[in-house]
């Protein structure tokens, strides 16, 4: 809970917040290009030296909630997984409950899903920016493997075919409300292979 820890600790989770919300809103009304860092500082109502003291630019509040996610990929989020062994689909199976917890998480506010994803959409850096996130987080997740026991190749490659089994779930064009369900259904036919 947010109350237990220290007041500047609360007050700079609190201050990065309303950054990501500022900038959220701005980017909905001007475009990714129609905001500086000046114009989303001024509306969350911090500094500039606030606003680089939690971002190196505009384009990581835009990945906020990724870099979060990349953040929350610890050791401790297979802590209930007991494979059968260490093969690829093994390797797949570990990792489908968690992708599934990460697809719930980015989509449980659709709306702002689908404005994130508009946003990305629209400019060649954010996509470029977006790909490069997404093989951080499947480098954490290959680690996960790894650490776990796992070889080197058969973790990483369990990890891109589960973030393969995302961008199709993405590819469907079913929204965010899907996005879940549109994945177990991609890992359930790449397992059923």
């Amino acid at each position: 809970m947010d109350a237990a820890l220290p007041l500047v600790e609360r007050k700079q989770k609190a201050a990065r917040q309303r950054i990501v919300v500022a900038a959220a809103r701005l980017f909905a009304e001007r475009g990714f290009d129609g905001v500086s860092v000046s114009d989303i500082a001024e509306s969350a109502e911090v500094g500039r030296t606030t606003f680089f003291r939690h971002f190196g630019d505009k384009q990581e509040v835009v990945f906020a909630r990724e870099q979060e996610l990349l953040d929350a990929l610890t050791d401790e989020n297979l802590d209930d997984v007991a494979p059968r062994g260490r093969g690829l689909r093994d390797g797949l199976s570990a990792l489908q409950p968690l992708v599934l917890r990460l697809c719930a998480h980015v989509s449980a506010d659709p709306e702002a899903y689908r404005q994130h994803e508009q946003l990305v959409e629209a400019n060649v850096e954010l996509r470029a920016r977006s790909a490069a996130k997404m093989q951080l987080i499947a480098g954490r997740l290959g680690q996960l493997l790894v650490d776990r026991g796992w070889e080197g190749p058969v973790g990483f490659l369990a990890a891109q075919i589960a973030l393969a089994c995302y961008w199709t779930a993405r590819a469907s064009g079913e929204g965010p409300e899907a996005l879940v369900e549109s994945t177990a259904a991609a890992f359930r036919q790449v397992l059923a292979l």
